[in-house]
């Protein structure tokens, strides 16, 4: 049996030596049939001895029994979007902002990297294995999709020596990377072509591909697709600290994570607006779909001093490409409406390839737009995905034109409930008036429930027609007023079904003050100015009886949006919904104080061990709110450490440090005083 054992793990550990040649280093040592030798005789021996399986043997990756649903997973730190730029002026504005704020006229050193059209994904690792992985998901929190992301031969399941020192050979005991999930553009064709052979409909695009691999409840379906990861960046690491994000990916590389050959070092924004043209040049030659190149600073005590805005870091932008452009025909041209009562003349448009996506439809903006492109139906028209993603009519090419085509006019009722569509003087956007309008119902009830606002999972668009079309709800407090007998008897609605749906609601009646205020979708405030408001006011009280002169005073609302604000709270029907809402309970969390004007102000916060009082992400929120910084690794730089139960290295490196250290329960006496 130990003659076996050691055969097993030899051959185990050959096996992953092989692959981090291939995947990582792009260096086979062997023959593709060498290699299938070698994994045929690891599947014999362990179906010989399945006694002597390992979770992260190579064999173990072809997937496990379905299940009924994905768990989540919160993000110790949280995966943040990425502001965008369109071109060179842009990434020099960047460029411009960063400096202002290190207050530095010296070259900034960035990490330039291909943006990859894939899905973000987190790795977690716990004592050099990996033990979760999830989808990027809303930034907080997302899927667990451990068991699919273990069939992906490129992600490694165990790391490589991951050692600070040798001699002691102590490793970290948590390791949390960032990357993407994205599939080649000769795998796709692959397996497109398997599909229409099999009778299945072809994927849209590699994007989308990857994406619903990555979704699926039968991992053993994953297994089968050409799925690949290039790690991108580190989220978490317990007991090192790393002074620049290419040293990062250096060490990240020699663990046997796989790392884009084609990321580049860049000495000042000129450097990194060289490689920003030449990827784009390049772009149809390289073997994975990008649409942009990611531009990051690379040392970390910058990064710290630059921090985060609610949804993006400041020390990364994404570059992104021209948009691809295609041509076809409008069939039809038609009016919709949106939430806020705004009518959008759209294109409907014969289907055509643009950048790997099937378009079918258009946007056509305002009646504006409309007469400048002098756009009609029956016309030949230039499209392009605006930012690779919304389809856009950029010109009409008149040499095609038909003849006996009419100018095109929005209507002036609305096409959904024929109530009178008005379009102000100052304004190009024209809307109907009649705020009862089912299309404006309904859409306000959806962005009420969607991911940032409340939460409310299960709640789609096909979903709330229904509900809205059965006169089962009329504004977003009738939510609450919802039970099971009730749901269970629309169409394709189980008892089972209606239950999940009832409980998300009931779930959604404890949210914060800033998702509550996101979710009412007032004109003109985002999910970034609905935090601004939250954490001016406190109270949703305090917000609604808000002068207009108080709101202009505040730093980033602007005229126009104290405007949309004022006038929102004005309307009684928007304050009877609020209180319909408040009278079934649901409860408002207020933001935390800002103290970013005390002692503690640009103090450095590292946490480790369990917190049980608070999570990391809520951590995090507290040090900001009183204007510190909160960091993943222990330096000299560092004020204060945080330990939880099981703290390790961290610990120890702080009491060499002299650093103080804290409790959780001192912590929060800290901030509170």
């Amino acid at each position: 049996m130990n003659t076996i054992q050691k055969r097993l793990e030899k051959l185990r550990q050959q096996i992953e030596d092989h692959n981090y040649r291939y995947y990582v280093l792009n260096e086979p040592s062997i023959s593709d049939s060498e290699y299938d030798a070698l994994f045929r005789e690891l599947q014999n021996l362990e179906s010989e001895h399945p006694e002597f399986i390992a979770p992260d043997s190579p064999t173990q990756r072809v997937g496990a029994p379905p299940l009924e649903a994905f768990g989540t997973i919160i993000h110790r730190v949280p995966m943040l979007s990425l502001e965008n730029a369109m071109n060179k002026e842009e990434l020099y504005a960047f460029d411009e902002r960063v400096r202002k704020i290190l207050n530095s006229s010296e070259e900034i050193t960035y990490v330039a990297e291909p943006k990859l059209d894939g899905l973000a994904v987190e790795l977690v690792y716990v004592d050099g294995k990996l033990t979760n992985g999830s989808t990027r998901g809303d930034g907080i929190t997302g899927e667990d999709i451990t068991r699919n992301l273990r069939t992906v031969k490129s992600i490694p399941l165990r790391l490589r020596f991951p050692f600070f020192d040798e001699k002691e050979k102590r490793s970290p005991s948590v390791v949390e990377v960032r990357g993407e999930i994205f599939i080649e553009k000769k795998g796709f064709i692959q397996l497109n072509k398997t599909r229409l052979d099999r009778g299945e409909p072809p994927f849209a695009n590699p994007r989308n591909a990857a994406a619903g691999s990555l979704r699926q409840l039968d991992s053993s379906i994953t297994a089968q697709r050409p799925l690949k990861f290039f790690c991108y960046e580190l989220g978490y690491i317990e007991g090192k600290s790393f002074d620049s994000h290419e040293e990062a990916l250096q060490t990240l590389k020699s663990w046997g994570l796989p790392v884009n050959p084609d990321i580049q070092v860049c000495q000042g924004i000129e450097k990194a607006t060289k490689y920003y043209h030449e990827l784009e040049e390049k772009r149809e030659s390289l073997p994975y779909e990008i649409d942009g190149v990611v531009i990051k600073v690379n040392s970390e005590a910058e990064r710290n001093k630059l921090g985060a805005r609610s949804r993006s870091p400041r020390w990364a932008i994404a570059g992104k490409f021209k948009a691809q452009q295609a041509t076809t025909i409008v069939v039809d041209i038609e009016a919709s409406v949106g939430r806020t009562g705004a009518v959008t003349p759209v294109a409907y448009l014969e289907p055509v390839n643009v950048g790997g996506v099937m378009v079918s439809r258009a946007t056509l903006h305002n009646q504006d737009e409309i007469d400048r492109k002098d756009i009609r139906i029956g016309d030949t028209v230039l499209i392009q995905r605006a930012g690779d993603v919304i389809p856009e009519v950029i010109k009409v090419i008149l040499d095609k034109r038909p003849n006996g085509t009419q100018p095109y006019r929005l209507p002036s009722t609305c096409p959904i409930c024929g109530g009178d569509i008005i379009r102000p003087e100052d304004e190009a956007v024209a809307r109907c008036q009649n705020i009862s309008c089912p299309a404006q119902v309904k859409g306000r009830i959806e962005h009420f429930a969607s991911k940032r606002s409340m939460d409310i999972d299960g709640l789609g668009y096909k979903l709330i027609d229904q509900l809205v079309d059965t006169g089962l709800i009329h504004n977003v407090a009738d939510l609450y007023s919802l039970d099971v007998e009730k749901v269970s008897s629309l169409e394709r609605m189980a008892e089972k079904s209606a239950s999940n749906l009832i409980n998300a609601i009931d779930s959604s009646r404890k949210t914060t003050l800033v998702r509550f205020i996101y979710g009412l979708g007032i004109r003109n405030v985002g999910e970034h100015l609905a935090t601004v408001l939250a954490s001016e006011f406190k109270q949703l009280h305090a917000l609604m009886n808000a002068e207009l002169e108080q709101l202009q005073n505040i730093d980033e609302v602007g005229p126009i949006v104290a405007e949309s604000i004022v006038k929102f709270f004005k309307s009684d029907d928007n304050n009877n919904v609020i209180q319909q809402c408040l009278d079934s309970g649901i409860e408002l969390e207020p933001p935390p104080p800002d103290y970013s004007s005390q002692k503690l102000s640009g103090t450095t916060f590292v946490f480790t061990g369990s917190l049980s009082s608070f999570s990391r992400n809520e951590a995090k929120m507290m040090v900001e709110a009183i204007g510190g910084h909160a960091t993943n690794s222990v330096s000299k730089n560092t004020d204060y450490l945080v330990a939880g139960p099981g703290a390790g290295s961290k610990l120890t490196k702080a009491k060499e440090l002299r650093i103080t250290i804290l409790t959780e329960e001192e912590f929060l006496k800290l901030i509170e005083s």
